[in-house]
């Protein structure tokens, strides 16, 4: 039988990645963080001097680009290990310079339609976790789990600020907090795909929860809608 898709969506730093790529890991499920396609993309455009703005080269890069995405072992600092043509990017997409444009470059309607493909190649199979920011209302809105993460603004900032010190590089707190306030920002109200739950997704505020909790919390409710979907309670 085919095991179901689950997504997870939410803001940045709202946990979306660790809490997927553990449920993953205790479900045996396949885990696609998204934001990586979209970071490796604007990654390349930054070193191709191609502006975030200039929607059709970027979505003929996003056609030729060729991204291999590929779990991280345990304790590994890259979180995802990403492949972009060749180049392990894994720690250069996680940078301030890629963390301020990558919401205008996935903004473009081609580039998600040039990515899109590629995410629901993904989830036809089943038995996958989704991690993104609109798995559920626009990539799989058909997911038989879908979550959304999310965490107040202090909280994510600071989150964010720690994983950067964890790679070696010493950001100010509020510049962490205003970059996230202007990606909200942006996110939430761009004309394709914005930031929102899906109408029958269950929010989680991670704010006050350890990563174990949060997982914990998500086993719960995959377990539960993905039961009362299939007949069997069991089916995860």
């Amino acid at each position: 039988m085919r095991l179901p898709v689950i997504c997870i969506d939410g803001p940045a730093a709202s946990g979306k990645t660790t809490v997927a790529k553990a449920l993953a890991g205790r479900l045996g499920f396949f885990y696609l963080d998204t934001g990586v396609l979209y970071r490796a993309l604007t990654l390349v455009a930054l070193e191709k001097g191609i502006a975030p703005s200039d929607g059709d080269a970027l979505a003929q890069m996003a056609r030729d680009l060729k991204i291999e995405v590929k779990p991280a072992p345990a304790g590994d600092l890259r979180q995802t290990i990403v492949i972009a043509d060749g180049k392990d990017v894994s720690l250069a997409i996680r940078t301030a310079s890629v963390d301020a444009k990558v919401s205008e470059v996935s903004a473009h309607k081609a580039v998600r339609a040039a990515l899109a493909d590629v995410q629901r190649t993904v989830a036809e199979r089943g038995s996958v976790v989704l991690a993104g920011r609109d798995m559920g209302t626009v990539i799989w809105p058909q997911a038989e789990v879908k979550l959304f993460l999310d965490a107040t603004e202090d909280e994510r900032a600071r989150r964010r600020q720690r994983q950067a010190e964890e790679q070696g590089v010493h950001v100010d707190f509020s510049s962490v907090l205003a970059d996230l306030r202007r990606r909200d920002q942006y996110d939430s109200t761009r004309e394709v795909a914005p930031l929102r739950p899906a109408a029958d997704a269950v929010i989680v505020d991670t704010t006050p929860l350890t990563v174990e909790q949060v997982v914990e919390k998500a086993l719960e409710v995959a377990r539960s809608k993905a039961g009362s979907s299939t007949g069997k309670s069991g089916s995860i």
